[in-house]
């Protein structure tokens, strides 16, 4: 039985999770069907379209993505601090970028004279429209949902596009974001669909190499923040330019794996990350092409695993022996 989704999310531990969703009845969302011969690559932009929209609109901050054949992957960070700091009004805006709202919720935005009745019904509506624009599960319907209808629209069918639940794990801590943040990044290239991650279309690497040659990082994506200390940053507490160079030399090996004559090294240039998290390359390389194979859970140290598992009241650690072999290297 699938566990429910608030046994598995848990903000006190962790803002980060990683999603992924996969199509049902062999569709596709990309590439060529090698039966029919015809392309779908063009589904590839409204995923990635949308995906960046809803990360405008929600409290939830885009780390990482992968546009894949039948699948995708998210790495998402949820911002509950944004979502409780919104106005009443910033809520209602936010959600009727998506949602029809209520009838009284559209009288309360255009500024019209609400009965006292619908004052309280407006303040209980708000606070549910809050909640959700902090939840994984009602971003991740608002993903799928509209991209099933214009595939099926499109395919001349009915019925289900995707699996009915994406999956999620919850990400620990600094080491499990990073891993998997690279294994996102990755993807097209473990699949052969591209050589580099500059050529890895439909990726969040793409989108932050493209913004750095600008001197800039992608407006739609979580920052890079860097690792000095700072009062409360929000953003991921590495460099980009080290996260860039750590991920295209491992794109690098993974491509060559293959040849026995040249198995590759992370050179020290790109070290930094990898020194910092103590993750030696062999365990380095094994997480970033394996990560959904070793982990099926939570991943993170055994001490904020076993944090998890003690809020969540879970009785068995799933996973703790890859999450000690793999993460806990100190």
């Amino acid at each position: 039985m699938p566990t429910a989704r608030k046994a598995i999310v848990s903000i006190e531990d962790t803002p980060y999770y990683h999603c992924i969703s996969r199509c049902v009845r062999r569709a596709y969302l990309c590439g060529e069907d090698a039966y029919t011969g015809q392309s779908y690559e063009h589904r590839r932009a409204w995923v990635e379209d949308r995906i960046l929209k809803l990360g405008d609109i929600f409290a939830i901050d885009i780390c990482a993505y992968a546009v894949m054949s039948n699948h995708l992957h998210l790495v998402l960070c949820v911002d509950i601090y944004e979502a409780n700091a919104w106005s009443e009004r910033e809520v209602v805006e936010h959600w009727h970028q998506l949602f029809n709202g209520t009838d009284i919720t559209r009288k309360f935005v255009k500024g019209l004279a609400l009965e006292e009745y619908e004052v309280v019904l407006l303040s209980e509506t708000i606070a549910k429209y809050r909640s959700r624009l902090s939840d994984i599960s009602w971003f991740m319907r608002a993903l799928n949902e509209p991209i099933a209808r214009k595939a099926n629209f499109e395919d001349k069918c009915s019925g289900r596009f995707w699996e009915g639940r994406f999956k999620s794990q919850a990400l620990l801590d600094e080491a499990a974001v990073l891993a998997c943040m690279a294994y996102v990044d990755l993807n097209p290239i473990r699949a052969k669909m591209a050589d580099t991650v500059e050529q890895s279309d439909f990726t969040s690497i793409q989108r932050r190499i493209k913004a750095v040659l600008k001197g800039e990082q992608p407006t739609e994506l979580l920052d890079f923040v860097g690792n000095e200390t700072r009062e409360e940053p929000k953003g991921l507490l590495f460099h980009l330019k080290d996260y860039l160079q750590l991920v295209d030399e491992t794109g690098r090996i993974i491509y060559n794996e293959n040849r026995a004559d040249k198995r590759g090294v992370i050179s020290d240039v790109a070290m930094p990350i990898l020194n910092r998290l103590n993750i030696p390359q062999e365990n380095w390389l094994k997480l970033t092409t394996e990560f959904t194979r070793l982990f099926k859970g939570p991943v993170g140290s055994l001490q904020e695993l076993d944090a998890y598992c003690a809020h969540l009241e879970r009785k068995r650690r799933q996973g703790a022996g890859n999450c000690h072999r793999w993460l806990d290297s100190a």
